[in-house]
């Protein structure tokens, strides 16, 4: 529940506009939802949207989305950000969808690298795949209907956000090592994933035929073949090898062929990988 701020019955607001605004907001959690004054007031949809318009244009709330609102507090400098935690933006915005990529590494602790965005699955199209709100920054990925699992649900002050696990971290980071910031760094994340004490090699197989991208499969058993004591999971990739060549990261330019794995590699790759 939002905490109602004091003194609405400013001279600005009326008693009853105090009264109804007080209402809405100990209805609603960390955002204020159209069905949030419906359920409030039992006004009509028409009604309670033109009632959280007014109510922004009176400085009371701050629009983040089409219908979703944000309480102004009244000690705010200004109103360009008035979400303590952005993540709360996550389901109300592009739900169907979770938290991955960067953002779920960090969370996980699989890397100490700060990125500049949240990086947000979803099975929602969106036009632009970089969005800033609230002076929050979101990178957008699109996955197919019905591809969301390996998930956990989170609680962020009244929301309840889904960001994936730490086997599907490291999975979609392989299907697509842009999440991950490019494949060194989903390289180290995966080293860190190996070294906690809830990794699973069988969850991770698992997960990559769920998902069913070939990529995945070639690129971990490229990656395990370069060092050993891996031969397992290294075997488990080479049986699921498909057909065609994939690029060990489609951002860089790749021009060696390991037939092996069927992957195009940068020519500088081992040399420049850290030696632990």
């Amino acid at each position: 529940m939002l905490d109602v701020p004091k003194g609405l019955g400013s001279s600005r607001f009326s008693s009853q506009a105090s009264a109804r605004l007080s209402a809405v907001l100990q209805t609603a959690k960390d955002l204020v939802t159209i069905e949030d004054a419906m359920k409030a007031l039992k006004t009509d949809r028409s009604t309670s949207a033109k009632l959280l318009s007014r109510w922004q244009s009176q400085g009371w709330l701050k629009r983040v989305g089409r219908g979703i609102y944000a309480p102004i507090p009244l000690d705010a400098l200004t109103t360009q950000q008035v979400l303590k935690d952005p993540w709360v933006l996550v389901p109300a915005l592009f739900s169907p969808g979770y938290i991955g990529g960067w953002t779920a590494a960090e969370h996980w602790d699989f890397t100490e690298q700060l990125f500049r965005s949240i990086f947000v699955f979803t099975e929602r199209s969106f036009r632009t795949k970089e969005q800033t709100v609230q002076g929050a920054s979101f990178t957008l990925t699109s996955i197919p209907e019905g591809a969301i699992f390996g998930t956990k649900t989170l609680w962020r002050g009244q929301a309840r956000v889904a960001v994936s696990d730490k086997h599907r971290t490291i999975i979609d980071m392989l299907a697509d090592p842009r999440a991950g910031g490019g494949i060194r760094h989903v390289n180290q994340c995966l080293q860190k994933y190996l070294r906690d004490p809830e990794a699973s090699t069988d969850t991770l197989i698992r997960y990559g035929d769920m998902l069913g991208n070939g990529a995945v499969f070639k690129r971990l058993g490229f990656l395990m073949s370069q060092q050993p004591g891996n031969e397992p999971l290294v075997e488990e990739c080479r049986a699921r090898l498909t057909q065609g060549n994939a690029k060990l990261d489609p951002a860089l330019p790749c021009r060696r062929l390991v037939k092996a794995w069927r992957l195009w590699i940068p020519k500088s790759w081992d040399r420049e990988q850290p030696r632990d």
